[in-house]
């Protein structure tokens, strides 16, 4: 019998929200917090708002790619660095009662599926 083979722009329900803040666990900016502006459900991503400083001491957004301008009509080019966005295993949700990185889980409460802190046990949905 043949497999039957699911739709891939068909995707399971993220755990984290625009407008959650995280912390970023792995990668270049390992232990930076950020808030979520942007959740991609299709590519698993998610794009975290924040500033760091770079050597020099110059503000910088967190996962910064560097997108080069060309020049146009007497106006020099330039590099401007912009976010990049982050899979959603490279970061951990804040827990907003603790303030600390937590794990999330998803229960039914009453006829509404709420997310919830494994750490602290309380619900993280605030709507």
């Amino acid at each position: 019998m043949p497999r039957t083979q699911t739709n891939p722009k068909i995707t399971s329900k993220m755990k984290i929200k625009t407008g959650d803040t995280v912390l970023i666990i792995s990668g270049k900016d390992k232990g930076e917090k950020g808030r979520v502006i942007r959740v991609n459900r299709e590519k698993q991503t998610v794009l975290v708002e924040g500033l760091k400083k770079d050597k020099e001491g110059h503000p910088q957004p967190l996962n910064a790619m560097i997108k080069h301008r060309k020049a146009v009509q007497g106006q020099p080019g330039e590099k401007i660095r912009r976010s990049a966005p982050l899979h959603v295993s490279n970061v951990m949700l804040i827990d907003p009662h603790t303030d600390t990185p937590t794990r999330v889980g998803r229960k039914l409460e009453g006829d509404k599926l709420v997310r919830f802190s494994k750490k602290s046990g309380k619900i993280v949905d605030v709507d």
